[in-house]
């Protein structure tokens, strides 16, 4: 067990530019808390949010962000049961990820399955829980229906393509280069578009024959939103995931209403917190997903922690495609 450990933290709430890697002392545990020797960390937008103080979850600096890692237990706290020391774990958190080691709630870690290594494993379980959560739970979207996914280059949009497929959808997706587009396809997707094309929504109807998607997964928001109304299906699903275009939109209610379509608010990770039975659905349902690999993530960018500043930056300016990773040195 470590007494010391590295951490990128965060000083100041002005973004990335405000990172530095400092020690910190390892602390005793909580009843119910484990402590975990940190191998990756998977960056997700809100760490960028966070930083800035523009996530709903606001700490004061300083501050270590990263919401998901992988590793190995070093450290049980009373009262936990079903773990073991030196097992392989993945986990998540309000932050505290970016470092050597971290602490998790029992509740928040599951095993590390052999069918993903530590880097893909700190980069899963976000992007899979809001895509099963959105389309088992919410859209119920069935094998031969079709959905349009918007972002769907981004870590979570990309696991959204991979589960629609695996549940036998067929998938119109939306990426805004020409790299991004075949990452998208390689992932599954039936067909990519490009969000600036003025015609996207009158594409998507061609595509569907006239009657538009069952379903929309939008992490994006924006103008593309508004633009993704126009081509749903009567009686559709507007999934609200987030709003990574930094724009959050205005749905006009008379066009819900012509249409028969539902507007979706999505928290996942909430939706467990608040109904014990759905959580423990979700466990049994990623268990068995991630045994099988899917929604295995595809990482375009890998750090060393000292880098931590420039994997944030990455994620920014919208340069990742899937996932990017930070991987401990020491």
């Amino acid at each position: 067990m470590m007494d010391k450990y590295r951490a990128a933290t965060c000083t100041a709430l002005t973004g990335p530019d405000n990172m530095c890697i400092e020690s910190r002392t390892v602390k005793p545990l909580r009843k119910g808390q484990i402590g975990i020797k940190v191998h990756a960390a998977g960056l997700n937008f809100p760490d960028v949010l966070m930083t800035y103080g523009k996530y709903q979850f606001r700490p004061e600096p300083p501050f270590v962000p990263g919401l998901e890692i992988a590793g190995e237990i070093v450290a049980l706290g009373d009262d936990v049961t079903g773990f073991f020391l030196g097992q392989k774990v993945m986990a998540g958190s309000k932050g505290g990820g970016f470092a050597e080691y971290a602490v998790a709630e029992a509740a928040a870690v599951r095993p590390l399955p052999d069918s993903l290594s530590f880097a893909e494993g700190a980069c899963w379980q976000t992007g899979a829980i809001t895509a099963w959560h959105a389309l088992h739970d919410k859209a119920e979207l069935a094998a031969g229906e079709t959905i349009l996914i918007l972002g769907a280059s981004g870590g979570v949009g990309m696991a959204a393509v991979m589960l629609a497929k695996y549940k036998g959808a067929r998938v119109i997706a939306v990426a805004s280069t020409a790299q991004k587009r075949d990452a998208v396809v390689a992932a599954g997707a039936d067909h990519v578009l490009d969000p600036a094309d003025t015609d996207l929504a009158r594409q998507v109807k061609a595509l569907t024959d006239g009657k538009g998607v069952d379903a929309v997964f939008d992490p994006v928001g924006g103008e593309l939103a508004r633009t993704a109304t126009r081509a749903i299906a009567w009686g559709g699903n507007y999934l609200i995931v987030g709003f990574a275009s930094g724009e959050i939109p205005s749905f006009p209610a008379n066009h819900a209403l012509i249409k028969g379509y539902s507007l979706i608010g999505l928290r996942a990770g909430e939706s467990g917190r608040r109904d014990p039975e759905l959580a423990q659905s979700h466990r049994e349902a990623l268990a068995d997903l991630a045994s099988k690999g899917v929604m295995r993530p595809h990482i375009s960018h890998r750090f060393a922690l000292d880098d931590t500043e420039d994997a944030l930056k990455i994620l920014e300016n919208r340069q990742a495609i899937g996932r990017v990773v930070i991987e401990m040195t020491a």
